[in-house]
This record gives structure tokens, sequence and C-alpha cells, in this order.
């Protein structure tokens, strides 16, 4: 089976802002087939359909637009296909794999634009390795031709690299003496601590422009195998075997359909059937309301199935990313996201005591680990994120791992006057404690409460018990609680003072904040990569008039200031 581009992708949409929703049918970009337990990746670009106007995509060069694309495709593998054990990259154009981020995007680009697109391409590779520890889905990357900059790490974020050896074929992080930049999407972190390239070759490799090629390749271990030309599709379809042979996915299963999110964007407003955003501009915010359940959950396994991509938490999952995204890219001078739920939380709990309990089921623990990557982006999105745990809500469980991703987390305690909702409660579920691990690879509570493993043991100990503001307070797992005498001055007093402050220094605030405890491959990559390309790509020696993206192709050398900053 194969699912061919069909027609242009929409990733900008008439309205002009950058929509993340796409599927096959309108791929540009990829092109996915499928035998048995393999399946092809093949990235063959359409140079003429890049996101924005004013360069072309040649080379398998990518933008944002190519990346949503590839993001899709990586859901529906999960989703959709799960009897595919290993998942082949290859190159639809002959003598180039992929020439990494197109320049001319790049120059081109606003800062904001840059530094959002590398980080989508940064948690798009992290889902793949993801999904390669967590849901079997295996990754081969074949790369013949040229494998540059983004491209190669693109090929780093797979298990296993082969390199045809037939003269052509190179593998390169040529940013640093190109371009004045860094490799934006992990490949200096992936270079060292997952490949385990020595510190001096590494240090040479990132500075050589033509790249490394052959037996070389594979002593540097930059590629696991050089394989001539005329055995490589054999090499190749031997080591997809062989990575199948380690996945535990099924092979019987039948995968469900990611229908379309349904979604209604207005001036000031989205809405979806689970999640509903207001924007107060005046206030440089949005608030994000996460409804509940509106029925109770399904009997068993069998049933989650038979309810598909409309199962509760899949749905909510699919919403609320849709909704982070857009904000991301779309709202840049919205510097705040207060976090708000409306609806039961037994009936939160009730769906969350059905996955725990069906965890080993392939879709369930799909389900889980989608809601762990959803949460993840909520921890690197660079705005101030606030929860308001008001009366009605239903910060329970998965739910609850929302407000213990913010910044600030206030509590309502008791009734509000002329007010029938329920007081406002937290209640933990076993989920909370190990199903949703951060990228410091432990929990939200265990990050919060780091020096104090004692705490995390007695909230594990209040599973399921209905903690109200007063308990919630002294158990730490909210900031702090007021009464409705000072409720409202507190949350406008905070809003207010958030939104007076430099958005620069909140960001650099937040990221130094939240990700306290061990270093991580992927903290490194978040907190390490990610601060130094935003300064980098503000840099003259980058993007000035005579800098080196500006300066790039043009046979005229970048103009460097030489000061170390």
């Amino acid at each position: 089976m194969t699912y061919n581009a069909l027609s242009r992708s929409s990733a900008v949409s008439s309205g002009g802002f950058i929509d993340f929703l796409t599927c096959p049918e309108k791929y540009r970009h990829w092109k996915l087939r499928f035998a048995g337990d393999v399946a092809e990746l093949v990235m063959d670009v359409d140079e003429n359909a890049g996101l924005f106007d004013g360069y072309q995509l040649k080379l398998n060069s990518y933008d944002l637009g190519v990346d949503i694309e590839l993001a899709d495709a990586l859901q529906r593998l999960r989703f959709e296909h799960p009897e595919v054990k290993a998942v082949i990259f290859k190159s639809g154009k002959p003598r180039v794999f992929c020439a990494g981020a197109n320049i001319r995007m790049l120059a081109g680009s606003a800062h904001a634009h840059k530094v959002n697109f590398c980080k989508f391409t940064n948690e798009t590779r992290n889902g793949m390795e993801d999904s390669s520890e967590f849901s079997g889905q295996k990754f081969l990357c074949a790369v013949q031709g040229t494998a540059a900059g983004g491209g190669y790490e693109l090929a780093l974020a797979c298990d296993q690299i082969v390199l045809s050896d037939d003269g052509n074929s190179t593998v390169s992080l040529p940013e640093i003496p190109l371009l004045a930049v860094l490799p934006g999407t992990g490949g200096l972190t992936r270079v060292t601590d997952k490949r385990k390239v020595r510190r001096d070759r590494a240090d040479a490799f990132c500075t050589i422009e033509e790249g490394v090629k052959g037996k070389r390749a594979v002593e540097w271990r930059l590629v696991d195998k050089v394989v001539p030309g005329s055995k490589f599709d054999a090499a190749v379809a031997e080591m997809a075997k062989e990575l199948a042979a380690k996945s535990d996915r099924p092979a019987d299963a039948k995968g469900i359909t990611l229908t379309p999110i349904e979604r209604t964007i207005s001036t000031d407003s989205v809405t979806y059937s689970t999640v509903n955003v207001e924007i107060d501009r005046a206030g440089r915010r949005a608030t994000i309301t996460v409804r509940g359940p509106a029925s109770p959950p399904p009997a068993n396994a069998s049933a989650i199935h038979a309810e598909g991509a409309q199962f509760y938490p899949l749905r909510l999952a699919r919403e609320l990313d849709d909704a982070i995204l857009h904000l991301r890219l779309n709202e840049l001078e919205v510097g705040t996201l207060v976090f708000k739920s409306e609806g039961d939380p037994t009936e939160v709990l009730a769906y969350d005591a059905l996955m725990d309990a069906n965890k080993s089921n392939w879709l369930v623990r799909e389900i889980l680990n989608n809601w762990k990557r959803v949460l993840k982006r909520i921890d690197v999105t660079s705005r101030s994120l606030v929860g308001l745990i008001e009366p009605g809500s239903c910060f329970a469980g998965t739910l609850a791992e929302i407000i213990f991703a913010c910044d600030r987390a206030y509590m309502f305690a008791g009734q509000m006057k002329g007010d029938n909702r329920p007081e406002a409660h937290v209640t933990l579920s076993p989920l909370n404690f190990g199903a949703y691990p951060m990228s410091n690879a432990i929990t939200r509570l265990e990050t919060r409460f780091l020096g104090e493993p004692e705490t995390v043991e007695k909230a594990k100990a209040a599973i399921g018990q209905a903690l109200d503001a007063t308990d919630a307070d002294r158990m730490g797992l909210v900031t702090e609680a007021f009464d409705e005498v000072d409720w409202e001055d507190e949350v406008r007093i905070f809003l207010e003072e958030r939104a007076s402050f430099s958005a620069d220094g909140l960001t650099g605030l937040e990221a130094n904040l939240r990700f306290a405890g061990p270093e991580t491959m992927e903290t490194k990559i978040f907190g390490r990569l990610t601060a130094w390309q935003n300064w980098i790509f503000q840099r003259a020696n980058a993007v000035g008039e005579n800098g080196a993206l500006r300066r790039y192709g043009s046979g005229v050398k970048a103009e460097f200031d030489k000061k170390r900053v």
C-alpha cells in the first residue's frame, strides 16, 4: 500500500496562519510505503512547495512545512499501522539524501520563526527516539548521496544509519564553517552522547565542510555500516529485518484512523470539542480551558479500539497539542498561557483507571506515550504557564499533570457565592507516578520535590483522595490557595506583573527553572542548544547584512566580528 502526494499541503492557511493539521493525501514532500512489518518514509521534497515565498526547497532541503508532514506521518505510523515494526528513511532524489534546513528560508525568516522551527524539528526527532524506546517502532536511515546538516540530524535520530560506499555519499554537520550557526536539531548532542563519537573527532567533523564518507564514517561512529552501492538495497532490507525482530509491536493488530481534528478559529478564540482557547490581546495572554469527559469510559480495551480517535484521552491530547502549536507559531505576543479545566474529576479518574489497567495494550500504550509527548510540548513552550484551579474544575490524574507543568498554580479555597459548582479539588492517580516523565527522565512530581523524596511518597499515599485547597497547599501541589476575598486580586496582580516583565528575561528564567534534576540528551538539546542557537540567530555573524546566512551561495565571504563574547 502506498500513500502518494495528491495536493499541496495546507501548512499555511488562507488566513495566513501556520496550520499543523495535514494528512497523507495532502503531502507534497513525503511518500509512505508499506510492506508487511516494514515501512518506508521517502523524502521527495517539492522544491516549489515551500511554506513561504522567496525560496526553493532544492536538494531535499526542508522548512517547517516539510517537518509538519513528517510529524503527521510518524503519528500515523504509530496509531494507524501497529504492524509496522521498522521504518526506513530514504531519499526519492538521486545523489542527495537531504541538504538540511533550507538556507534561504533561515536567512529570510523572522527570529522567532527560526527558533520555533528548530524547536518543532527537535520535538519531532525526539519523538522518533521515544517511539523506538517505548513503542517498539525502530528507525533505519539509508543514506545515498549527501546527508548534510539537518539531513544528517534526521539520520542521527534513527536507531541505525547505513551509508552507501559510492564515492559520493557523505554525512556532515557544516553549519559552523558555512553558516556561522550551530546544527539546530540536536546534531552536536547526538554525535557525542548518542553515538559516542570521540570529542576531538567530533570537533574535526563539525568543521569539515565536505563531511566524512566511507570506512572513516564507520570508524568515527558517525554511521553504523557502509555498503557498496551494488549491495545497498539488500543490506538495507536485511538491517530493517533485524530491527523489526527487536520490536514488540503486534503483527496482527488493526490500527485506528486518525480522523481530522475539528476546530473553529476566530479572531480571538480557537474552539475544539474538548479544548477552548480565548485570547486577551490587551493582557497578552491566552486562557486554555480543558473540558472533562462528557460520558463514562468504555468498558474495556476492545471498546477503546472501537472508539478510535474519538476516545476521550486521545481526542483531548490531539486537540491540546494543536492548540499549543497554534499559540506558539501564530500568537507570538501572547506571553502567558492560563490553564483552566471544567468537568467531573471522577470521570477523568475513571479514564485513567481504564488506561492504567490496559497499559500493555498496544493502542493504550500509544495513547499514554502521546500524552507524554504533549505534556513535554507544554514543558518546553516559551510562555509563562499558570494553572487556575477553580470550583467545577477537573484537574485529576492525567489532567493534573498540566498544573504540575505550570510555573505557578493557584487554587480557589471553598465555593464562590451564588455559584453551585462543586468545590475545587486536586486528585492524583497512579499515572502521575511514572507514566509521563519529563525530558529529564523523572516525573513532574519528582522534579517538583527534587530535594524532598519523602513528599513524593506522601503524595503517592494520597492517590484517589480528593484534596481540597488546604490539603493541596499543605502537600505542596499548588503554589498558593486563596479564598473568595483574595482570589480575584491575587490572580490579577500575578497576570499583570507577568505581562510587565521582559519576555526575554522570562523565557530564560522559566527554561532554567523547569528542568531541575538529571541532565539527559533531551534536556541538553532544549536547555543548551536552544539557548545558544537563540542567541546565535540574533548575531550579525550569522544574520547580519554581511553575515554567513545572508551571503551563503553568493560567492562573497561573510564578514565576521572576531571578538569572543
